[in-house]
């Protein structure tokens, strides 16, 4: 399993248009295998900080997903409401491993 968590910093006074481009990226990435975990908006402290979470239960299963980005129309779409909103300022994505409550254990290396 792989969690990708997207650090964005946005335009606060677009706020709506990053909230559509949100939700379009929530229902791709559940209709292409992942679980979407939601985004995280400001609501207090800084106000042009975002988050989104989303897991994929392998990388070859995100890796997958990827390949429909600047191909599959959907996809253009999206990013489209981000590129001619200007919501997102700049972004940037980390893959983590979860560590989730009952979880088994994980094997020892």
């Amino acid at each position: 399993m792989i969690t990708c968590v997207v650090h964005y910093t946005i335009d606060s006074t677009k706020i709506e248009s990053f909230e559509q481009f949100a939700k379009a990226w929530m229902r791709l990435v559940e209709e292409h295998g992942g679980t979407h975990h939601g985004y995280f908006l400001p609501a207090e402290g800084a106000s042009d900080q975002a988050e989104a979470l989303f897991t994929f239960d392998s990388l070859a299963s995100y890796e997958k997903y990827r390949q429909l980005f600047g191909v599959d129309p959907e996809f253009i779409a999206a990013d489209r409401i981000r590129d001619e909103s200007g919501c997102v300022i700049r972004y940037e994505r980390s893959f983590m491993r979860p560590l989730l409550p009952n979880a088994p254990e994980p094997p020892r290396r």
